[in-house]
């Protein structure tokens, strides 16, 4: 059997884009949540490939003593069987998943199974470790983890989002005006930052939240004004368009934008100078324009609720970010990096309890990645320490497991120890050999489960 030890070196360099999206992503080891590089997520292509077997790896290297043709996925969680479970073609892109006897067995879906059908974002669990199955004809991504340059918090194993990526690094350097579209908090501002970032340009980069903007100071506020303009307009004022001269204007909610100022925005994008309120000439400027928006803008113009001109100058490329619920397999890449935020240092430290991660990966995120990151900072003021449990997340996100799975990260480790101790004869020292753990370990499980040989009951 040919062996692949994997850890999570992610690889690049390859612009050959299969026809078909079939992968198993390694997506987050509970244990080590926050980990980046050889410890964190990553990717192994299933083009190709009639049988995955997937199990521990003692050692990198090691390879399985039998002589079938499957490819053996090691990967590094203690918890693991040495072949844990197997994924097979049975036709196509379809694959089927059976447990190979693991000593605590596999989870699809949050359900314990023995075999299973598998289907497009079916989520499994195995040891301390969360997968992710995806298998979708057509879409042509990469296989590998797409990191756009300099930004690790910008990085996807997810199709449309990985072509987001390749699109923004290479749209920076002109000066296309670009439309990023898509749901509330699914990370617009972000890329538009990004998109600054790449550009080289100069200048800073100023946001603007349009919907922010009160309808009878909108002009003042984008365009400036002269002094005396206006009642109190006692000085002159740049505006926020002036503020971006020399890098880049990010216009947020542009479908927000009120209809005054669609005529004067539209002047700035047609001749690059901006005409201050109050002032007798128009004054240049040098902009890069980025906009963005959850709102559908095309039926807006169809509507007359939006300038057609205007979202002609605005538009010329879109990029849609996909919702969340669309990129699961990137949920322990993003939990990475926010509690790396959040924690800085300490998230090294933390552990996430198997109920709590298969909660997060169960959970639909309708408000997106900023619900996410609300809920990892939420669990986090909740313990106060260095492990998440199911208990600590939002009501909304522990629904997800339907009321099921709530319980079972306690019993599932106490039926396993259990089972370990039965078949050692109660050796403790045999046990944590068999687990890879210390005994102080073993024995502290054994108190903390209520675990005691038969003679001393």
């Amino acid at each position: 059997m040919p062996t692949e030890t994997l850890t999570n070196e992610s690889r690049f360099g390859s612009r050959e884009r299969p026809q078909s999206y079939e992968s198993l992503v390694v997506a987050l080891h509970c244990e080590t949540p926050a980990a980046v590089g050889g410890a964190g997520p990553f990717a192994r292509s299933l083009l190709g490939l009639q049988t995955l077997v997937v199990g521990r790896a003692d050692r990198p290297g090691e390879r399985p003593a039998d002589s079938d043709d499957a490819v053996h996925l090691q990967v590094q969680d203690a918890r693991l069987s040495g072949k844990h479970f197997r994924l097979e073609r049975v036709a196509g892109s379809a694959f089927r998943l059976r447990d190979l006897g693991s000593r605590n067995g596999t989870l699809v879906n949050g359900k314990p199974c023995s075999e299973a059908a598998l289907t497009d974002g079916d989520v499994i669990e195995a040891g301390r470790t969360v997968f992710v199955f995806r298998s979708a004809p057509g879409t042509g991504p990469r296989a590998d983890l797409f990191r756009l340059e300099g930004d690790p918090s910008l990085a996807s194993f997810e199709p449309s989002m990985q072509n987001v990526l390749a699109a923004v690094h290479q749209l920076a350097l002109s000066r296309v005006p670009l439309l990023i579209q898509g749901d509330t908090g699914t990370g617009k501002e972000l890329v538009a930052r990004a998109i600054h970032r790449l550009s080289r340009r100069a200048g800073p980069f100023v946001a603007v939240n349009c919907g922010a903007l009160p309808p009878t100071l909108v002009e003042s506020e984008l365009f400036g004004y002269r002094r005396g303009a206006f009642s109190g307009a006692t000085e002159d004022r740049t505006g926020l368009v002036r503020s971006a001269d020399g890098g880049t204007l990010f216009l947020d909610e542009i479908g927000d934008l009120p209809t005054s100022a669609h005529a004067a925005m539209l002047r700035v994008l047609q001749e690059n100078e901006v005409m201050p309120i109050g002032a007798s000439k128009p004054l240049p400027i040098d902009l890069r324009i980025v906009t963005a928006t959850h709102r559908p803008l095309l039926d807006m113009v169809k509507q007359e609720k939006f300038r057609e001109d205007l979202y002609a100058r605005l538009a010329g490329a879109t990029l849609r970010l996909p919702a969340l619920r669309a990129r699961r397999e990137d949920i322990g890449l993003i939990v990475a990096t926010l509690l790396e935020r959040l924690l800085g240092e300490r998230a090294r430290e933390l552990v996430i309890a198997s109920a709590a991660a298969r909660a997060l990966f169960l959970y639909s995120w309708p408000r997106n990645v900023r619900e996410l990151d609300r809920a990892l900072e939420s669990a986090l003021a909740m313990r106060g320490g260095n492990r998440i449990e199911l208990d600590d997340l939002p009501e909304l996100v522990r629904a997800a497991l339907g009321g099921s799975g709530a319980g079972d990260e306690a019993s599932t480790p106490r039926a396993e120890l259990a089972s370990l101790l039965t078949k050692h004869g109660w050796n403790v020292s045999a046990v944590a050999r068999a687990m890879g753990k210390g005994r102080t370990q073993i024995q502290r499980w054994m108190k903390r489960y209520g675990l005691r040989p038969p003679d001393k009951d």
